[in-house]
């Protein structure tokens, strides 16, 4: 009877100590594992340009080290807030230069405006969201000149009749702006997925009452223009 309890003990901590040795291996496969990985954040489902992405977009994924790259994100506080520039796929890590914090918001003293239809006369083709332009004003009167002369004006979206922002969508502007790919920016402006229908300008209050007084009486109309400071600057 001794015996047999004397080898069943013995089986027992024999099993037992198979299990922890095994314990012990896959904790150490694990932690090889995870020194060869990295964690990033991805995009849980697919987000698309212009979203102001929030914590339940996205999510973390481990990535090889050999597939890592400096650009990719680690940290969720690199992305909640931000701004998508372009299209971002689901469980596609989040890139540096695929996101950016309100690019195209107006500043503390403007707000963005839509400018009448009635008061436009012309819209450059060229104008994108995020390029500087200069506005003029062009009156029956001989009273033409350039508004704000001192300073440009960002352009916040340019949008079809569809309401769709104008781009070209093979060539994103906006993407090649982030690249600082001034020939690709260029290039982008030679096809679009629509023509202006809308534009929106981040203006003070001081500036829009200025172009609303003008144009309400219906004498004058706005002229406006890209500015090549849009590219050659890289704002």
């Amino acid at each position: 009877m001794n015996r047999r309890r004397s080898l069943l003990i013995s089986l027992v901590a024999a099993v037992m100590a198979g299990l922890l040795v095994y314990g012990v291996y896959v904790m150490q496969v694990k932690q090889i594992e995870l020194q060869q990985t990295v964690r990033v954040v991805v995009a849980k489902d697919f987000i698309r340009a212009g979203v102001l992405i929030r914590e339940e977009m996205v999510d973390f994924k481990l990535v090889q080290k050999g597939s890592y790259t400096g650009n990719m994100l680690t940290k969720l506080e690199e992305v909640v807030g931000q701004e998508s520039l372009i299209p971002l796929g689901r469980e596609e890590p989040v890139l540096r230069w695929k996101v950016n914090q309100y690019h195209l918001l107006p500043s503390e003293r403007q707000a963005t405006f839509q400018i009448p239809k009635e008061y436009l006369l012309s819209v450059s083709n060229g104008i994108r969201a995020g390029d500087r332009v200069r506005i003029y004003l062009s009156s029956a009167d001989g009273s033409s000149r350039r508004l704000f002369e001192e300073q440009e004006i960002t352009v916040a979206s340019v949008k079809s009749s569809a309401n769709v922002e104008v781009d070209n969508p093979k060539n994103s502007n906006l993407l090649s702006k982030v690249e600082g790919d001034k020939e690709k920016m260029y290039a982008s402006r030679l096809e679009a997925n629509g023509a202006i229908d809308q534009i929106n300008l981040n203006l003070t209050e001081q500036e829009w009452l200025q172009i609303d007084q003008l144009c309400s009486a219906k004498k004058a109309k706005l002229v406006i223009a890209f500015s090549s400071t849009s590219i050659l600057a890289g704002n």
